[in-house]
């Protein structure tokens, strides 16, 4: 399922399990910090709304390596992947 929360941001879900939301984004969509806060206040939103973790891939992926996601117990987004060294 295709949805635009912004012009020219795009997220795709993908039903990989009933007890999880997984979504992938194109990175590139995301540059400055207006489109990251928008992306996190719609993981927030979804997650809220439906009580249960909301979790995103890099475009493309699997559903196995999520690198963003809302925890619902802590009702924040948060960052599940390492974040990258040079």
């Amino acid at each position: 399922m295709r949805v635009w929360p912004a012009v020219d941001v795009l997220v795709i879900f993908r039903f990989h399990s009933s007890d999880e939301i997984d979504f992938d984004v194109d990175l590139r969509e995301l540059q400055g910090q207006a489109r990251l806060d928008l992306l996190c206040g719609f993981l927030t939103a979804i997650g809220r709304r439906l009580g249960k973790p909301v979790l995103m891939d890099a475009e493309g992926g699997d559903g196995s390596h999520p690198v963003l996601g809302f925890d619902v117990e802590s009702d924040r987004v948060v960052l599940l992947a390492e974040p990258f060294a040079p």
